[in-house]
């Protein structure tokens, strides 16, 4: 069985886990409220948001750090329930 990105467990590293606190940004703790919220609503439940981030693209995953995985796969799971329409934040922000 071929290991997902997200599968850590034994794999060799380059250096020491950074293990430092640090203060969350705002759009970091949004991002934790917003999971909450959609939790709260039925929306969205921890083992989809799981589900989400193991699913990104390896590079993707590399490249992101939590809260970018977080909001991934919210908009993931929001897309996959018709809640949001593909590319529906994109257009909102912008991008």
């Amino acid at each position: 069985m071929e290991r997902g990105v997200h599968d850590r467990g034994g794999w060799p590293t380059d250096g020491p886990i950074d293990r430092t606190e640090h203060e969350l940004a705002d759009w970091e703790l949004l991002t934790d409220g917003l999971v909450h919220a959609l939790g709260d609503r039925g929306l969205m439940n921890v083992d989809e948001l799981r589900r989400g981030i193991e699913s990104m693209p390896p590079a993707e995953y590399e490249r992101a750090g939590y809260y970018e995985r977080w909001l991934f796969s919210i908009e993931t799971i929001l897309e996959e329930k018709g809640v949001l329409a593909p590319g529906e934040l994109d257009g909102r922000v912008g991008a």
